[in-house]
């Protein structure tokens, strides 16, 4: 049986580690082995925070709106309370981009709230 050298495959395995270290200081950008490390783990970490985003993002919405409501006379849960009760079906994001952009619309919500 002949002897497999992994030539072709290790290549392209080490281009493709290197190629994703590029901008990486010193060794971690040049040497494999400690490209292969910082990849790896930098690969974990943008797994990690792709679901972190997600929660970041609800509790910038949240403290918005809650920002809005108090402006109103309500407390966020207060706000999302008669909103649920007045059947208004708006996510978070919606309600938080009413509360920047458009503040007259989102009153009107917070007095269909307080009813």
């Amino acid at each position: 049986m002949p002897r497999v050298k992994t030539n072709v495959a290790r290549k392209k395995r080490v281009k493709g580690v290197l190629k994703a270290a590029k901008g990486y200081w010193n060794a971690r950008s040049k040497r494999y082995r400690h490209a292969k490390i910082t990849v790896v783990r930098g690969l974990s970490y943008a797994y990690r925070d792709r679901k972190v985003k997600k929660r970041d993002f609800r509790r910038l919405w949240i403290s918005r709106i809650n920002a809005a409501s108090r402006l109103s006379g309500l407390t966020y849960s207060r706000f999302i309370q008669g909103l649920k009760k007045a059947n208004v079906n708006l996510d978070r994001k919606a309600l938080a981009e009413m509360a920047v952009n458009d503040a007259e619309a989102f009153k009107q919500l917070a007095e269909i709230a307080k009813q």
